[in-house]
């Protein structure tokens, strides 16, 4: 135990270990309260005196909610040795967050704008008090949670930041390598000698590098073998990135580099969020610093995306759910514009239903006028234009799964397992969404069976009303006065009416009949569509991967464990080995029949055939071990292409009639009310 004035700490409750420091968790001794206790090693005291009291006076100088608070600087009775008495956040890193097997290939967007706005916050209060960092990376962003369930993350570690303006530079070189900027990193870790001093910007390429993790899982920058152990060609990786790429990746000894310009079709990150966060890393994971944005402009940019609203739109012709990052000033045509930008679909060709009904959006209204929105309860978008569906596109999670070595290797098998669980997390996660998108798109499918159902009602009234019009207007009696008539070209004027309107009885008689059999058509789709949706809320396959990952969660848990011994006996390493071979064969492969891409052609005006889809689950051969997934989700097609084109087709026919017989009408309107009309008085 070792303990300050007012403060009491185990040496097993360790958080986190430094050069200079170590950090426990602690309590106060009074009100037990938990906090965080930073304690100096002696290795702090070779430092000069300036540098071991910048933290302390840097801290007291911040005051923000993404900022770790500090509460007292104290001594250890004995040693006499400084102690930071800090915030203590429960909740771990960003670090520990993104090690976390479900995270693998990084945040759910939700989470990734808190960090996002938590980071852009404190780094805000950084630069308004004059502090650059110098040491910015998910391990020193702690995550806290608050009173109502959310995620708030705060910067931590203050030993690297000192008071720095943004015209000002420094030569001394702090960070960890992987985050580093590139001048830093030729310095302190190539050990070159360079005579470059730096700035503020450096912290910025620590930010970009940070949020592409957090965004992907992943380090945009890596050579192969990894950049601890490829220092060279890391250097060559983050100095020769062509302007405008993010990534860079060596995938064999001596290969090519590999340059990447978006995100990976891994993340989990919308389309319309990358499109949004792609130019901002851009230009922060810039080399020159000439070229690198300032903080300004970071700040300016970054706020621009936490300011706009989302507006959620289910495409039916992609069956993919699109987040449409907007201003709530923005017009309702720029909205529209954003969604063509997604989704290809021309603003003059899309159609919206919300929650059942058709959604009218007028381009020259306020995009405040556009319901509210949810991932559930999304604007569902109809292409009224014939069109190649684009479909979801995804990555096969089992391409990412790893092999385990034949002998025995407990830090190699842990990070294999790891592999796995984090490809089976992926697996899961993909299987929600498709399984998100075919309920949206059976749903968006019977409203426009409704909708179709419901014009072809209105139509048969219409019909038949014009059948009822014509009927009494062919009567002799109607026509008794104006058979009296001397004028023999009026007497033929009304024998050509009767011919006309005969035709146009029997054209109608023809639309009534051609609508009842369309009607019939729309009744059987939607059955059809009823049935597939129940099918759909029956499958039990989510429940079933997730029964699977909890299961494999047990092994890899254990692995967790294991790497920290030395070895293991006979008979734990057999046991391992069998738990080897029982997490190296899942299949966490979503297939989609017929190509790599979710096809949804029911989704444009014309219905199609949306195919089958079939997501593969695990199961268990015994308790604790997975051997296979093979339980399958099974998504049956939600229409009959035939009868659904039939019925297309059939209702763009009658339309067109209906059209041609809507201007007749019109017509013989008029020669009616002229002929029933009592004749002028002849001049006098």
């Amino acid at each position: 135990m070792q303990s300050t004035i007012n403060y009491l700490w185990h040496t097993d409750d360790l958080l986190g270990q430094g050069a200079t420091a170590s950090v426990y968790k602690a309590r106060n001794k009074k009100s037990g309260e938990l906090v965080a206790v930073k304690v100096f090693n002696t290795a702090s005291y070779l430092r000069p005196r300036e540098v071991q009291v910048r933290e302390f006076e840097v801290l007291r100088k911040l005051n923000h909610q993404n900022i770790v608070k500090l509460f007292a600087v104290e001594e250890t009775g004995g040693s006499r040795q400084k102690v930071l008495v800090m915030e203590y956040c429960s909740s771990g890193s960003l670090l520990s967050v993104l090690e976390s097997p479900e995270n693998a290939f990084g945040l759910p967007e939700d989470e990734f704008l808190v960090v996002l706005r938590c980071v852009v916050a404190g780094m805000n209060h950084l630069r308004e008090n004059g502090i650059v960092h110098r040491d910015i990376k998910p391990g020193n962003i702690m995550r806290l949670m608050g009173e109502e369930g959310q995620s708030i993350y705060k910067l931590t570690d203050f030993g690297a930041a000192r008071e720095l303006d943004d015209d000002e530079k420094f030569v001394s070189v702090y960070g960890t390598e992987e985050y580093l900027h590139p001048d830093m990193y030729e310095r302190a870790v190539l050990r070159k000698p360079q005579q470059k001093t730096f700035g503020v910007t450096v912290d910025l390429w620590s930010i970009g590098v940070t949020l592409y993790h957090a965004a992907t899982g992943s380090l945009p920058f890596v050579p192969f073998g990894g950049p601890r152990r490829n220092k060279e060609m890391m250097y060559r990786i983050t100095t020769e990135k062509p302007a405008g790429a993010i990534a860079g990746t060596q995938r064999r000894e001596n290969g090519p580099l590999e340059w990447s310009y978006g995100l990976p079709i891994t993340c989990r990150l919308s389309p319309g969020l990358q499109s949004q966060l792609v130019p901002i890393l851009a230009n922060i994971l810039e080399v020159e610093q000439a070229k690198c944005w300032g903080f300004d402009q970071f700040f300016a940019e970054t706020s621009d995306i936490l300011q706009r609203v989302v507006v959620h739109v289910f495409s039916l012709s992609q069956a993919v759910l699109h987040h449409i990052y907007i201003h709530a000033h923005n017009t309702i045509a720029i909205f529209l514009e954003a969604v063509y930008e997604q989704t290809s679909v021309a603003p003059q060709h899309q159609e919206y239903f919300f929650e059942g009904h058709l959604c009218v959006l007028e381009p020259s209204l306020s995009a405040q006028h556009i319901t509210h929105t949810t991932a559930s309860s999304p604007l569902t978008l109809f292409s009224k234009a014939s069109e190649t569906p684009k479909g979801l596109a995804f990555r096969d999670p089992a391409q990412d799964i790893s092999k385990f070595f034949p002998k025995v290797d407990l830090q190699a098998d842990y990070t294999t397992a790891k592999s796995i669980l984090g490809a089976g997390y992926q697996a899961l996660w993909l299987a929600r969404t498709l399984l998100a998108g075919q309920e949206m798109m059976l749903r968006g499918l019977h409203w426009f069976v409704e909708t179709l159902q419901a014009t072809c009602r209105r139509t048969l009234e219409v019909t038949r009303m014009a059948l009822l019009f014509l009927s009494s207007s062919l009567g002799t009696e109607r026509f008794s006065s104006v058979a009296g008539m001397p004028e023999m070209q009026e007497l033929k004027r009304v024998t050509e009416l009767r011919s006309r309107l005969r035709a146009l009885v029997e054209a109608l008689s023809r639309c009534s009949h051609n609508i009842t059999e369309t009607q019939v058509s729309l009744s059987n789709l939607s059955s059809e569509l009823v049935k597939n949706r129940d099918q759909v809320h029956a499958d039990r396959s989510i429940q079933q991967i997730q029964c699977c990952l909890d299961k494999m969660n047990l092994i890899y848990k254990q692995f967790k464990k294991s790497r920290m011994r030395p070895g293991l006996g006979y008979n734990e390493e057999q046991i391992h080995k069998l738990d080897n071979s029982c997490m190296c064969e899942p299949h966490a492969v979503l297939v989609w029949r017929g190509g790599p891409t979710v096809d949804p052609r029911a989704g444009r005006f014309g219905g199609g055939d949306p195919g089958m889809l079939a997501v593969g689950t695990g199961k268990c051969m015994r308790p604790g071990t997975i051997c296979a997934w093979s339980a399958v989700l099974w998504l049956p097609t939600t229409q009959k292409p035939r009868e659904s084109r039939r019925a297309s087709a059939s209702m763009q026919e009658l339309c067109e009639e209906m059209k041609l017989l809507a201007f007749d009408l019109q017509d013989n309107n008029r020669i009616i009310e002229g002929l029933s009309r009592p004749p002028s008085a002849p001049d006098s």
